[in-house]
């Protein structure tokens, strides 16, 4: 019997750690903003985002051509292929706005609101 409660008590915590490791994976998790890039104009031209916490920027493409998503606040850059789709990760952030711009069109601007 008391092999039995042991065992319980093990399959019980083994549980109990599986549940707080799931738990703090999805609290870690990055925030995630979705660009698109049409005619050479980003939608939303102003996106929001959470201060405080990593960012996963994920760009769609729709255009014939080929665009590079670039930040010098941000520090980042991606090519992003003509109907593909890219992703950048971003350290957690300060509240503020960042700028980001097509570094082959660079009239295609936007901006990123960290609040």
């Amino acid at each position: 019997m008391a092999r039995t409660a042991r065992s319980v008590t093990v399959c019980l915590f083994a549980t109990l750690a599986a549940v707080i490791a799931t738990t703090s994976m999805a609290c870690a998790q990055d925030a995630e903003v979705a660009i698109t890039v049409k005619d050479h104009h980003f939608a939303p031209a102003e996106a929001h985002a959470p201060a405080n916490r990593p960012l996963s920027i994920k760009v769609k493409n729709l255009d014939a051509a080929a665009m590079e998503f670039e930040s010098v606040s941000l520090r980042v850059e991606k090519i992003v292929p003509a109907g593909g789709e890219g992703t950048v990760h971003v350290r957690a952030l300060a509240p503020g706005r960042y700028e980001f711009f097509d570094d082959f069109h660079q009239q295609t601007r936007g901006t990123l609101v960290v609040q």
